[in-house]
């Protein structure tokens, strides 16, 4: 099995067997610069002498912080290849959150992008006992720049060069001393209940769920992927690290985040991954552009959008489109369906997915109806990053899938989904109690989800088990599906709601400041700041009616209050993780008086929000906010607000 090697011995299967092959891009000026199989290989072995030359040994540990670029990549496979441990973090985290994780990890050598992130980890310098050397990749504004622990990637490379000179069989014998159960990556979780925890993947745990992947998807050399997610999620290393080693296909850098949307729609990959945040933000703006077009344009995309879900509607329900239906459905192709697809990137698509966190079924078949091969996948950074996903013809919003070949699956008594497989991580770092609690002695993960297995054998996934609870008539209420359901509004940023033992299901709501900023500006409304927009009580009928929208589709557990924030939840505030995950219980205590107030009858209350700016630096935020009520008798539906 593949899965009893290791990642630098797939390097250098891929140099040997495929040397001319693309392994990577990245487009730099504009122009897409190419890396083969070969020259990746190289550049590897050189950075990986150069970090030996420096002291780097077996067992340590090499963090990498910035923007998807090929010598990040790099750098951790050079770590590997050496029996080091590669630990990505997130290129937009705070002072505090760097200092726990690479202090938790011992680092001991760092990779920046560039001048912005050798700013930061300097400035942390002093509160980093282990860190020994730095190492940048991006030269610019970095020529003043006068420590001996620091270095550009250029000159670890030339120390790698004189070092393999005096020692060519050096990098070779490293390799061939790794295991498959050697310590490969150390992930840390997004930490939605406290300080993020170091997740020991191996080798092997990598590999399994790759191979697994792989097979299901019948993944080949040929495919692209664009790498643009933070490259400390595990999605982000399964994919743009162990699956490009494992199959070979091709990996693209995009020029900058700002660039991001134009460069895929430039190269058109054949696999795409993103979260359902994304998925959200590109539907809003798909509507913002609809809305913008001229009368005819507008009414063709809003027939040819209703026909188009009607057709899925009917493939769910495993019956065919009629024959005037599949004639719209060809005209809808040539007239909308492919241009949108043409405009998102997804031209060559053809193995879409959404993983993360749960996506609304309402964007869910928006995508699916227009002909984006969206499935749904699922899994932690504790089971390698997958162990679910849905084949194309059984893609579905309730579900994630049938779990992935060798794995096993098994709920609890208490509901809780428990997994079993050759990727379930080894433990917490550091953290013997907490792995202990997370592990049974027989190998299952508790993952701490609520679900169930539907008769077809595909996983459902409820909610977090901790979360889901029941209101004060015994209704059973899953938060995470109602906030879903209110952020498939395209005036909705983020929603938290609460409901458990209370009388009925009370929403703070922080609004898009994009969308709500466009619609205002639409009807002349003056605002100055987020703050100023959200108090505005135009926005709080707008975001009323969005709520009552909401309460239409919801079978039970409907929403009664509602809050305005006067601010958006902030990874820098632990608010919500640096994947966009609430930490729910932190934002429960954190606005608690909000929470008492909505419950409480009151129309207003008085908050003073700290917020913390991205150097570190903190203030107080005041304000007055209202407290509305969604009436109870549900409006008659009418024309999209932003229509």
């Amino acid at each position: 099995m593949t899965t009893r090697t290791t990642l630098p011995r797939l390097l250098i299967r891929n140099a040997e067997t495929m040397s001319e092959r693309p392994a990577l891009r990245e487009k730099d000026r504009g122009i897409w610069q190419t890396y083969s199989w070969a020259r990746y290989c190289q550049e590897v072995r050189g950075f990986a002498l150069g970090l030996a030359a420096h002291g780097f040994r077996r067992g340590d540990k090499l963090a990498v912080i910035g923007d998807n670029r090929p010598r990040l990549y790099w750098a951790q496979l050079a770590a590997q290849c050496l029996g080091g441990v590669a630990v990505p973090v997130y290129q937009d985290s705070i002072a505090a959150e760097l200092v726990h994780v690479l202090n938790h990890a011992e680092t001991s050598v760092i990779v920046a992008e560039d001048q912005e992130q050798v700013d930061k980890i300097l400035s942390l310098k002093d509160r980093l006992p282990s860190l020994d050397l730095v190492i940048y990749d991006d030269p610019r504004g970095m020529r003043h720049y006068q420590k001996a622990s620091l270095k550009s990637f250029e000159e670890v490379q030339a120390a790698g060069r004189d070092f393999g000179s005096a020692h060519p069989e050096y990098f070779e014998s490293e390799i061939d001393k790794g295991a498959p159960d050697d310590l490969a990556l150390l992930n840390y979780t997004s930490g939605t209940t406290g300080n993020p925890k170091g997740v020991m993947l191996s080798h092997a745990n990598l590999l399994s769920a790759a191979e697994a992947f792989a097979a299901a998807e019948h993944l080949g050399a040929d495919d692209e992927i664009l790498c643009y997610l933070p490259m400390a999620w595990i999605g982000d290393s399964l994919l743009s690290l162990v699956l490009v080693l494992l199959v070979g296909f091709t990996a693209n850098c995009p020029e900058s985040p700002e660039t991001v949307q134009r460069d895929l729609r430039e190269l058109g990959p054949t696999v795409v991954i993103a979260p359902p945040r994304i998925w959200e933000n590109l539907l809003t703006s798909l509507r913002l552009r609809a809305a913008d077009a001229s009368p005819l344009k507008r009414r063709l995309f809003a027939y040819f959008q209703r026909l188009a879900e009607r057709a899925e509607q009917r493939r769910s329900e495993n019956s065919e489109p009629s024959p005037a239906m599949r004639l719209g459905l060809a005209l809808g192709e040539f007239l909308v369906y492919a241009p949108v697809r043409d405009q998102l990137g997804f031209r060559r698509s053809r193995l879409v997915y959404t993983g993360g966190a749960p996506l609304g079924p309402d964007t869910f078949r928006f995508f699916r109806s227009f002909g984006v091969n969206l499935k749904q996948v699922w899994g932690s950074t504790e089971l390698s990053g997958l162990a679910s996903l849905q084949p194309d013809s059984e893609a579905s919003p309730d579900t994630v899938g049938p779990v992935l070949a060798g794995t096993e699956v098994r709920i609890s008594e208490e509901g809780e989904v428990l997994i079993r497989s050759n990727g379930v991580f080894q433990g917490y770092y550091k953290q013997p109690e907490a792995t202990e609690e997370t592990l049974t002695a027989d190998g299952w993960y508790r993952t701490g989800d609520s679900g169930h297995v539907d008769q077809r054998g595909h996983l459902v996934i409820i909610d977090r088990a901790k979360d889901v609870g029941k209101l004060g008539d015994g209704t059973t209420f899953a938060p995470q599906f109602v906030e879903n359901k209110l952020k498939f509004s395209p005036f909705i940023g983020e929603a938290i709601v609460f409901g458990h033992q209370r009388p009925f299901v009370a929403a703070i709501v922080a609004i898009d400041l994009g969308t709500v900023g466009n619609w205002a500006e639409r009807r002349n409304l003056a605002y100055t700041s987020f703050q100023d927009l959200s108090t505005k009580p135009e926005v709080r009928e707008l975001i009323r009616d969005e709520i009552r929208k909401c309460n239409a589709s919801l079978p039970a557990s409907r929403i009664g209050r509602f809050v305005l924030l006067n601010k958006e939840f902030d990874a820098d505030d632990n608010e919500i993780t640096r994947t966009r995950k609430i930490r729910r219980r932190f934002v429960a205590e954190k606005y608690a008086a909000v929470v008492e107030a909505l419950y409480g009858g009151k129309d207003q209350i008085e908050l003073s929000t700290e917020i913390t700016y991205e150097d570190g630096r903190k203030a107080i935020l005041n304000s007055t906010i209202a407290i509305d009520n969604v009436a109870e008798a549900l409006q008659p539906a009418r024309e999209p607000a932003y229509a």
